[in-house]
């Protein structure tokens, strides 16, 4: 039997070799941290390696995605369906090994990380999710749900600001099953830490109401194993060891930047090895090694054994699991459509002005009322974003029951937390704060594309409409840096009917939404041959003319009732105009070649969108030929309408551009 020194050895031999292969890596981190993971997945971790998506498996995130070669190797070792030539492909074009771990790409692989800190932050909603699943659906002798959280980070992941909104939180939630595995090996690029990273880490997040563990000699599996046992008990606090260890542990550079983010020498490569006593040829595991790692017997035994425990629970409570099920596969109940038919018929066909904001509050409330899975929150902005509904419940950390989350001033965490409740499993997390406040999550955000989330994002007070807040208040560019996520589908409704469907769109959409909802009161859009279906294409015909238009305005949000009324006065003036409202660029773009011609035809060449925002983007949608009506700096603080004028948002405005495009 290989000894644990030698079965981590195998993790730090595989780290090596494939990152000298690829020529491209950070092998420091895998060898530093190859104990801590002997440690964790050989004798602590609750996975199925033939079963990588089981519920209730036991989830772990690697904080520092830099060191993805230490997970592939494990989970290569423990039978996942990660090969050796996987392994040889790191970093290559279209291998299943990238250069940071990535979620729904490699097998067992939780959660997609790389940019420090937001690992740890993720980890919480991954712990959160288990929590309150827990709370809905375990029963007396059937716990359904019960699985830990472990998570890796190191210096860096620390120093981000996120780590630290996000910590505090998972306390203060007593996230008991949220373990944390701290690399404190002193080293970042820049060398050794200590002229900028000189704090008592333990104190701080003792500070949080975290359990603290260690420092821990991070190579010593019997004092790891000691403490994460300790961990694993304490149910109420979330644990953070303090493992010291070193970088690059066995190689010439030992303790040095030097095997951070390079590759090693080939004379230090055959020196390393030679410390570990490692005769074997490049990517060669011996026999013994594979059958001490191999983890897919046990894993198989405990996914059947957890099987045949909800067959059980199925017979005992039959409709409860069909709920269960229905919110892992995704799927919605059946009065869903009746939901919105009674929105379409009562909320949309409000003829009074309305905010966009508020109209959103009550799509949510009649939608609280029969999707469970929805997990609301906002950073300390509820009564202004309209998040909380009468059927959303204040979680309680003491018990796990509810279903709205107050995150404080913590923009980035809640962002992180959300992503980590989505991927989780079994919930459709949505979050609200001002626009111009996305900035704070735009990492997170970019996350949450690159995993395809199902994510909804709720940000109010869109534009200079925001008024006597001012500039710093009030968004310009941020819509635009939305739209150039990929995968995020933005939503930006004129009034309560395009509002609507911007939510009905949202819970459908695999991948994150952003709605972009106003502040100020609205008017109801009149519309000609009204259907709600015209809406849901993204893009359509407000008002038109008789035969081909001269004109096109294109337009959204509070934008589209200022159009209208320049149409009508461009019409009365003897012009062929037709206005199109594009509430969803993406979900326009989306539709076939024939539709998108039949509302913007190529023929009329004259286009005018207004958009309080930076004009850029809609220079794809007029041309050369068009003009864009739009915010070409910051805003200022005054009276929304004082504002709008200001800035040229005004009828006189919209028709002096018009007439030059006309003439």
């Amino acid at each position: 039997m290989p000894t644990r020194k030698q079965l981590a050895d195998a993790l730090r031999v595989l780290s090596i070799d494939a990152i000298d292969r690829a020529q491209s890596g950070h092998p420091g981190a895998p060898m530093g941290m190859a104990d801590m993971a002997e440690v964790l997945f050989r004798h602590a971790f609750k996975h199925s390696p033939l079963h990588p998506t089981w519920a209730n498996r036991d989830r772990f995130v690697l904080s520092n995605g830099h060191a993805s070669m230490l997970l592939y190797a494990a989970l290569h070792l423990m039978g996942y369906a990660v090969s050796l030539e996987d392994l040889q492909n790191f970093r290559q074009l279209g291998s299943p090994t990238p250069g940071h771990p990535e979620y729904g790409v490699t097998p067992g692989v939780d959660f997609t990380t790389g940019p420090l800190g937001q690992g740890v932050a993720s980890a919480v909603g991954l712990a959160l999710g288990e929590r309150m699943l827990a709370h809905t659906f375990n029963r007396p002798d059937f716990e359904l749900i019960q699985h830990y959280t472990y998570c890796f980070c190191g210096d860096g992941c620390l120093m981000e600001g996120v780590a630290a909104e996000a910590c505090s939180l998972a306390a203060t939630w007593q996230l008991g099953k949220l373990i944390v595995f701290y690399d404190a090996n002193g080293i970042s690029i820049d060398g050794k830490i200590d002229a900028w990273f000189s704090e008592d880490v333990g104190a701080r997040f003792k500070a949080y109401g975290w359990q603290v563990l260690g420092p821990i000699d991070g190579h010593d599996p019997a004092a790891l194993e000691t403490a994460l046992k300790e961990a694993q008990a304490n149910t109420r606090q979330p644990s953070l060891l303090i493992c010291q260890t070193h970088i690059g542990l066995g190689s010439p550079e030992v303790d040095s930047a030097a095997c951070h983010g390079a590759p090693l020498k080939k004379e230090s490569l055959s020196q390393t090895k030679a410390s570990y006593n490692w005769s074997h040829a490049p990517f060669e595991i011996p026999e013994e090694i594979y059958a001490a790692w191999d983890a897919r017997e046990k894993g198989s035994k405990d996914y059947e054994a957890w099987c045949r425990l909800a067959q059980s629970y199925q017979a005992k409570y039959p409709e409860l699991y069909a709920e269960f099920e229905r919110r892992l596969r995704g799927d919605f109940p059946d009065n869903l459509a009746q939901v919105f038919t009674s929105l379409e018929t009562g909320l949309g066909r409000e003829t009074k002005a309305l905010a966009t904001r508020k109209a959103s509050k009550s799509v949510l409330d009649a939608l609280t009322e029969v999707l469970p899975e929805l997990v609301g929150g906002s950073a300390d902005l509820t009564g202004s974003v309209g998040t909380m509904t009468n059927a959303t419940k204040v979680f309680d950390p003491t018990t796990g029951a509810g279903n709205y989350l107050y995150y404080g001033v913590r923009e980035f965490a809640m962002a992180c937390i959300v992503n980590g409740l989505a991927v989780h499993g079994g919930f459709l997390p949505y979050a609200g704060t001002f626009l111009a406040f996305s900035d704070q999550a735009k990492n997170a955000l970019r996350l949450g594309c690159l995993m395809r989330t199902k994510t909804i994002w709720v940000f109010t007070h869109d534009s200079i409409g925001v008024g006597e807040d001012g500039p710093t208040h009030q968004p310009v560019e941020q819509i635009a840096v939305l739209r150039a996520l990929p995968h995020m589908t933005v939503w930006r409704p004129c009034d309560s009917k395009e509002t609507i469907v911007a939510w009905e769109s949202a819970l459908k959409t695999q991948g994150p939404t952003a709605l972009i909802l106003s502040r100020q009161s609205l008017p109801a859009i009149e519309r000609e041959d009204f259907a709600f279906a015209k809406l849901r294409r993204g893009g359509y015909i407000v008002q038109d003319c008789e035969g081909s238009p001269e004109l096109i305005l294109l337009a959204t949000g509070s934008e589209v009732a200022l159009a209208a009324a320049a149409c009508a006065a461009l019409s009365q003036e003897g012009h062929k105009v037709r206005l199109v409202s594009m509430p969803s660029t993406e979900v326009f773009q989306a539709q076939e070649p024939e539709y998108q011609e039949a509302v913007l035809p190529k023929s009329c060449r004259k286009r005018l969108a207004l958009e309080a925002g930076i004009p850029d983007f809609w220079w794809k949608y007029v041309g050369l030929d068009g003009a864009v009506i739009g915010m070409e700096d910051f805003g200022i603080s005054g009276k929304a309408q004082d504002v709008f004028k200001h800035f040229g948002f005004t009828v006189e405005h919209v028709l002096e551009v018009a007439h030059k495009l006309l003439a």
